[in-house]
């Protein structure tokens, strides 16, 4: 070809490329990003942190945790079926040991011998109150729950309802994590109640009374003289009814480190309560019949019942063939309504670095929500997360009273976080129960409730030292 048409070939070539590029002059065509060349490794899923508890996942291979439980029959069993499963099915090959003390009392008494004789296992499962007696000897988990490996995630954690994931931690120091958890509630014939024309459950402590004295009335008037001095709250003196009480009335056993019982709040409560008995709208029962029977038969409006005691209260129904339905109630207080939160929690014990792991990757399994529907559905105690009441369509359709009560669980208080809770709960159970005593203390009143007060904050402080 001569040079004449190839030049004319290639400035005509220029020419139709250039016409067919956009010119980087036009004010309004912005001027093209610069393209970037992926980078084959940013695309990979990140490294998760390392550890920062200083142990070699080979150290766990066959590593023993021994662990005390306070649990026998149904409870003893599922929970020894659960470190079978654990121990078959985890994959660092640490083997758990499982042993039942049967109550508490024998897992705090045994236990605190066997620290002074250093021969204690690596896990028990005790009251929180128990693991601040035992002090310094108790890991503090908040490492290991944290730690970016063997942890848990942030959205782990808030899984968890505050009232629950607190009540372990003092000061920093995390004590324990939950194990059980559970709470005392009003159980409120409803049926009843819309006879007696009450549409609605008692908002307050005013509705409370008028209802009680409501259902005492019309046990007065009917056929049967036997049953004239019953009707409204059958009084229940557990130390938890007592502290419920106390908060629904803006209330409390603890202050700052110690106990404060002469307060405001509390001796509005016991007035309250102490009140209601003088009126005969609430009552104490002899040991004859129980509180489920009672219920059922409607000899109470009203009566106090702990979350895993919703399946008996519901058999009992069933035995008296009563069809009335019944809900459970938070303590409806003076502007505002309270429950307390109670239960056992995992504590591990100081030891070397590869066994406090161990012990701790087995409470986190145990926490899953998966094995805590599990507990839940043999015990009908509180979900421990949110996550696990998510798996209980079936349970909470078969258990109503239970999943009503659940919706509670935000608003639940903790019991004092001091390891003397243990010998002064049983104080404040005592006190209660003999404020109602009209045999031992016949001419006892309501005005004398800030003498009892005083008393019980004698008795604390003395049982604190």
């Amino acid at each position: 070809m001569p040079l004449r048409k190839i030049i004319t070939v290639f400035l005509l070539f220029i020419f139709i490329f250039s016409a067919c590029t956009p010119t980087t002059t036009d004010s309004n065509t912005p001027a093209p990003s610069p393209s970037v060349t992926p980078i084959v490794e940013d695309a990979k899923t990140p490294t998760p942190a390392a550890s920062r508890l200083n142990v070699e996942k080979e150290s766990l291979r066959g590593k023993q945790v021994n662990v005390w439980h306070p649990w026998f029959g149904a409870q003893a069993s599922l929970f020894e079926s659960q470190v079978e499963k654990f121990n078959s099915t985890n994959e660092w090959g640490i083997v758990v040991n499982a042993e039942s003390k049967s109550n508490y009392n024998e897992i705090f008494s045994q236990t605190s011998a066997a620290l002074e004789a250093s021969s204690s296992p690596q896990i028990v499962i005790a009251l929180p109150e128990h693991a601040l007696a035992w002090g310094d000897d108790v890991l503090d988990l908040n490492p290991y729950a944290h730690d970016p490996e063997f942890g848990m995630s942030a959205l782990d954690m808030s899984d968890f309802a505050n009232v629950i994931w607190r009540q372990d931690e003092v000061d920093g120091k995390r004590f324990g994590a939950p194990a059980q958890r559970t709470a005392r509630f009003i159980l409120y014939n409803s049926t009843w109640a819309r006879q007696l024309g009450f549409d609605s459950p008692p908002k307050n402590s005013a509705e409370f009374e008028a209802q009680a004295c409501a259902a005492h009335a019309a046990l007065t008037k009917d056929s049967d003289t036997t049953n004239d001095s019953l009707g409204g709250w059958l009084i229940d003196a557990d130390a938890h009814t007592a502290l419920s009480w106390m908060f629904a009335f803006n209330g409390g056993a603890q202050e700052a480190d110690g106990y404060r019982f002469l307060a405001p709040g509390n001796i509005d409560a016991f007035k309250f309560l102490k009140s209601l008995q003088e009126k005969n709208c609430a009552w104490v029962a002899s040991p004859d019949l129980s509180a489920y029977d009672r219920f059922a038969a409607r000899q109470a409006l009203f009566v106090t019942a702990s979350l895993e005691e919703f399946s008996d209260q519901s058999r009992a129904f069933s035995a008296a063939s009563n069809r009335d339905e019944w809900i459970a109630l938070p303590f409806p207080g003076d502007g505002r309504d309270a429950l307390v939160v109670y239960g056992s929690s995992f504590i591990v014990f100081n030891s070397d670095d590869a066994t406090q792991l161990a012990s701790w990757l087995f409470i986190r399994w145990m926490l899953s929500a998966e094995t805590q529907a599990d507990w839940v559905r043999s015990t009908g105690l509180f979900p421990l997360r949110s996550s696990t009441f998510d798996l209980l369509a079936d349970y909470s359709a078969d258990h109503p009273q239970w999943a009503e009560a659940v919706k509670y669980l935000s608003s639940g208080e903790v019991t004092p976080q001091l390891s003397s809770w243990r010998l002064v709960r049983v104080m404040l159970e005592d006190g209660f129960r003999d404020m109602f005593d009209t045999i031992r203390h016949p001419d006892l009143t309501e005005g004398q409730v800030p003498v009892i007060l005083t008393q019980m904050d004698q008795t604390a402080e003395e049982l604190s030292k």
